[in-house]
Parts: C-alpha cells; sequence; structure tokens
C-alpha cells in the first residue's frame, strides 16, 4: 500500500524491541521505492564567505612556447651545451690517448718509418695552376647553393612557386627544385672540366694515392693531428696521405654518389623504365642523397678548420692566389690569398641574399614557366 501523510509506510524500529519509524501518528512520510526524497529546508545560517574577484576573472591560457622544430630555443641551447661538453671531454681524452701512443717507443718507430705522406711519382707537378684555384672556387660557391636548396627542398611545406617545362605542363616542380637542379648541372660541369683538367695535367698524381704506403701514413697524419702535434707540410709540393686519401674521396666517391642518387630522384630520369627501376629503385636515392650532403658538409666544417688553422695565409695563397714555393716559409705572411678569399665571400653571401623569388623567377622563366601563390 503506498503511504500517505495519514497512513505513512514505516520501517524497522530504530533500536532493538522499539516500534518501526517513524513512530506512529508523527506525520512525516517515509518515501517508498522509487520515490524520492522529501525536501530539507535550508539551514538558517547566516553566510559568512562570499567569491572573491579571482572568481569571476577571465584566465588566459599560457602562450604556446615558440619551437624551432621539436624543441624551443632555450631545450636547443640546453642541448647544444650539453652536447658540446661531451665532445670536449671526448676530444681531451682524444689527444691524451694520442700523445701517449706516439711517447712510446713502437710509436716513435711508426712515426719516423711513416711520417704523413710519401713521395710522389717522378713527373709529378709542383705546384697549383690558377685554373684550378678558380675549379675550387665555383665548386665552394655551387655546393653552398646545392647544400641551402637540398635543405629548403627537405623542409618546404609550401612552395612560394612552381616551375614547368614548356613542352610538358604536367610536370610541376617547386621552385627551389628548379634552383636545386639548376645548380646541379652547373656542378656537374665544373667537376668534369676540374677532372678533365686534373688528368690532362698530371694533377691526378697529388689527390690519386700512387703507393700502398698511402694508408699507414695517413693514419700517422691522422695520430699527429690527433695529439695537436701536427704534421709539417708543404701543399704546393705535395699533400700528406690524410688529406690525398680525402680529396680522393670527396671528387672520385662521393661527388659520383651524390650525381646518380641525384638523377634518379629528378625529372630526367625515365618514369616507365619498368626494369631500370626495378634494379634501381627510387628509395635506395632516398637514402644515399642526404647522407651524402651530410658527408659534404662536415667535409666542409673539418677542411676549412684545418686550412685556417695549420697556416692560413700560407693555405689561402695557395688556395685562391697560385702562389707558392717549395719552401713552406715562403709567402707565408703574404695577403694575396687572403683578400682574394674575403672578395670570394662577399660574392657567395651577395647570390646568398640574391637568391630569393624576386631574382630567381625572372630567370626560371627563361627556361619554363612559373606559376606563384
Amino acid at each position: 500500500m503506498a503511504s500517505t501523510p495519514d497512513n505513512p509506510r514505516r520501517g524497522l524500529p530504530r533500536v532493538p524491541g522499539g516500534e518501526p519509524w517513524p513512530p506512529a501518528g508523527s506525520g512525516v512520510p517515509e518515501a517508498g521505492a522509487g520515490e524520492p526524497a522529501a525536501p530539507r529546508a535550508p539551514l538558517s545560517v547566516p553566510r559568512t564567505v562570499w567569491p572573491g574577484a579571482a572568481a569571476s576573472a577571465v584566465r588566459e591560457r599560457p602562450a604556446e612556447p615558440r619551437r624551432i622544430g621539436p624543441y624551443t630555443p632555450v631545450q636547443w641551447l640546453a642541448s647544444i651545451a650539453v652536447l658540446g661538453v661531451f665532445a670536449l671531454a671526448l676530444a681531451g681524452i682524444a689527444v691524451l690517448l694520442a700523445r701517449f701512443v706516439l711517447a712510446l717507443e713502437p710509436g716513435q718507430q711508426f712515426l719516423a718509418a711513416f711520417p704523413g705522406e710519401y713521395r710522389l711519382p717522378e713527373g709529378a707537378p709542383v705546384g697549383i695552376p690558377a685554373w684550378l684555384n678558380w675549379s675550387h672556387f665555383l665548386n665552394s660557391f655551387f655546393l653552398l647553393f646545392i647544400i641551402r636548396t637540398g635543405w629548403q627542398v627537405r623542409r618546404e611545406k609550401r612552395p612560394a612557386a612552381f616551375w614547368s617545362p614548356r613542352g610538358n605542363k604536367k610536370r610541376r616542380i617547386s621552385l627551389a627544385l628548379w634552383f636545386h637542379q639548376a645548380i646541379d648541372i652547373l656542378w656537374i660541369a665544373n667537376g668534369v672540366v676540374f677532372v678533365v683538367l686534373l688528368f690532362a695535367t698530371g694533377q691526378w698524381m697529388r689527390i690519386v694515392p700512387t703507393s700502398w704506403e698511402v694508408f699507414p701514413n695517413a693514419l700517422s697524419a691522422a695520430l699527429q693531428y690527433v695529439s695537436l702535434d701536427w704534421p709539417t707540410e708543404n701543399g704546393w709540393v705535395n699533400y700528406n696521405s690524410l688529406q690525398q686519401l680525402s680529396y680522393f674521396a670527396i671528387t672520385f666517391l662521393a661527388a659520383p654518389l651524390a650525381i646518380v642518387s641525384g638523377v634518379r630522384l629528378s625529372g630526367v630520369w625515365p618514369k616507365d623504365a619498368e626494369k631500370l627501376n626495378r634494379w634501381y629503385p627510387i628509395e635506395w636515392a632516398r637514402r644515399l642523397h642526404f647522407p651524402v650532403m651530410l658527408f659534404f658538409v662536415a667535409f666542409i666544417v673539418v677542411h676549412v678548420g684545418l686550412v685556417l688553422a695549420t697556416g692560413a695565409l700560407r693555405n689561402l695563397n695557395h688556395m685562391y692566389a697560385a702562389r707558392g714555393s717549395v719552401d713552406p716559409e715562403a709567402y707565408a705572411s703574404d695577403p694575396t690569398g687572403l683578400l682574394i678569399f674575403a672578395a670570394s665571400l662577399l660574392v657567395m653571401a651577395v647570390g646568398w641574399v640574391a637568391a630569393r623569388p624576386a631574382v630567381l623567377v625572372p630567370i626560371a622563366r627563361l627556361f619554363g614557366d612559373v606559376k606563384q601563390r
């Protein structure tokens, strides 16, 4: 039976042996199954607490920190600092270890047998000709923009403009990729001229190993560099064996790999050659092309550092002014090479600033159609 105010439903007693609750005649109905409990009157306690200004203030979300790639600038600086300390510690350990090895009697005997270079074949040319200076500058100039545009193509998400050949409007590439490939062509042309003149003039004997002694001498030169007791050298006459192997690798290994992988990734490669594409998948080229670029960057950093640290004026005279002598101290204070080197840096800086869409678009239109956003 449903409860009513006059006849409330009663439950169990509150105390053992007592009467059911609520007492009869109390007039307090009890909620039954499925019925809401009767509301209670609010307490008559005076209010003593009120919400402050902060309760109604509009709170702005903190601004997202600016990121460079996956990290913030502070995180990058902290990472670089930690890596720098770690690198300095490793370098210090390497120097101490190299000095220890060379101080031992076997190390001294090794240096006496292999001083860091070997005698070139009879008839090897002495000196660096002017054409090699020009080729060296052009190679540096083109590599600067190849690395810049290669990194831009890799990171670019919304190109500023697109280029299409006039004979094939369906093929469309970004302006940065067009500039990258155009500089590639100039770099390859300069490299072909360099290699032809290298073998025509006998200069190849300076960078192509002609004896198995190149390997122990290269190890000797490396130990001397690491120990900071650098080998006495005169690049006007002969490179040390570590230099020779490095120049050989960059000219005859890294450069061809960059060209072969770059051609595979470019529009020059035939898309419908199924057998050729199966023999040389595009994935191989992608995995090869970027590491080769990193190798070039590492070589440039080490090469420039050693040029400046092992006699900057003398080395720059060799490389930029074609001035040198069999005497390693000759031209050691001649500023000619330094001035030409400074002028070449100025040309590179001007080219770097000028390599923007406002300048590149008119040039690209000479060879195809350009569509800007």
